[in-house]
């Protein structure tokens, strides 16, 4: 049962258009079906092989305009790093309470950052905290020393990205509130960063399709012309 919003949203979508990233920048903001704060994500189709470890696109990228949403950290530590996490806004902050709480299933926050001195301790967590992408990666900057940068990262707009099994990467790049320009600005950001870390292994058509949609909006298709110089 397609509600009469979501019909009168689906209206405003040409079909077979792909729009500039412009113009889908101003129009999510149309199609909004809800009546709190959406989150605006992008869906990046790349042609890659995600099974090919040397294909499998991850990173982190700081977006302009932060997220819009305030991120919950854990910071997993010895004592001695444990008045800088606190200092830079980490939420929690402590090592095996909180070993122990995951290991009986809490994953209440949205970023975790480790230590490496205590990755060994947190590796067998891999089987809860694996599949809902908080295991602290060097490769994401969640696992350092410098425990305060890395908090600033998250509370200031970092997010981290991965192609997932279909070769698509899915993030969220702010609200509907923002601005046309600031969800054009973040999407391009996102991009970018993307882009550069092209494989050199992929063949063919790298970036495939673009997509824009909030929480439980239409899909809009984006030209991948738009998007590159």
């Amino acid at each position: 049962m397609i509600t009469k919003k979501r019909k009168i949203a689906n209206g405003k979508i040409e079909a077979d258009k792909a729009y500039s990233l412009k113009e889908a920048s101003a129009l999510v903001k149309e199609v909004n079906t809800t009546k709190f704060d959406s989150s605006v994500d992008l869906h990046i189709r790349l042609g890659v092989d995600p099974k090919k470890a040397d294909q499998a696109v991850r990173g982190t990228v700081s977006l302009p305009h932060g997220t819009g949403k305030t991120k919950s950290v854990l910071v997993l530590c010895t004592p001695d790093k444990e008045e800088a996490a606190k200092q830079a806004g980490a939420d929690y902050v402590g090592l095996d309470e909180f070993i122990t709480k995951i290991d009986g299933g809490w994953t209440d926050v949205d970023v975790i950052i480790a230590t490496p001195s205590v990755m060994p301790k947190i590796g067998r967590l891999g089987k809860v905290l694996g599949p809902r992408n908080l295991m602290p990666n060097p490769k994401t900057g969640t696992v350092t020393n410098d425990v305060a940068a890395a908090v600033n990262d998250v509370k200031g707009g970092k997010i981290a990205f991965k192609v997932d099994k279909a070769g698509i990467i899915h993030a969220s790049i702010g609200r509907v509130s923002f601005s046309p320009e600031k969800i054009a600005d973040n999407s391009m950001e996102l991009i970018n960063a993307v882009i550069k870390l092209k494989p050199a292994t992929a063949k063919g058509t790298y970036l495939k399709g673009l997509s824009m949609a909030s929480s439980m909006s239409p899909g809009i298709p984006i030209d991948t012309k738009s998007v590159q110089s």
